[in-house]
């Protein structure tokens, strides 16, 4: 038998191409896709590369902390939110630590000031690598700082 690890509904993720050492996300079996807090969207241009500046508010209820990132644009998708609001998009692929666990993921970038969470992380990106736990909240604790560094400095 395969060993997967336990997620609870709600977990710290890590994402150390985005300089994001923790932010809550909510486990979402029933989202196909992760989407994840942005404001101040503006494309560029890179080496000839479509790229993404945008800001974050990593920490829920702290308006005055922001975030720059800078991600390779991946895509740009209309996405039908759970209220049936459809939203075109921009589509990042970043890494994700979530406790021991390294993983890629593709992100959507929307305004989630309203909501709960900074990220939700959808099905898609756990791709059948964990088990959900829904009763259960932080399983896999704050992303481990060393792991983190460690990530930071293979892509710098």
């Amino acid at each position: 038998m395969i060993h997967k690890p336990m997620l609870g509904w709600r977990e710290w993720v890590a994402l150390p191409e985005l300089k994001l050492a923790g932010i809550k996300a909510k486990i979402d079996t029933g989202a196909r896709s992760s989407a994840l807090h942005a404001f101040a969207i503006e494309p560029y241009r890179k080496g000839g590369q479509r790229w993404v500046m945008f800001a974050i508010h990593p920490l829920q209820q702290r308006y005055d902390m922001a975030v720059e990132c800078h991600a390779p644009v991946k895509d740009r998708r209309m996405v039908t939110d759970s209220g049936g609001h459809k939203q075109r998009r921009y589509v990042i692929e970043t890494q994700l630590l979530l406790g021991p666990s390294v993983i890629r993921a593709e992100m959507t970038l929307t305004n989630r000031d309203t909501m709960r969470f900074r990220m939700l992380l959808g099905r898609t990106a756990m791709d059948a690598q964990f088990i959900i736990d829904p009763g259960a909240s932080y399983l896999q604790g704050k992303p481990d700082v060393d792991e983190y560094r460690r990530l930071l400095e293979r892509k710098d």
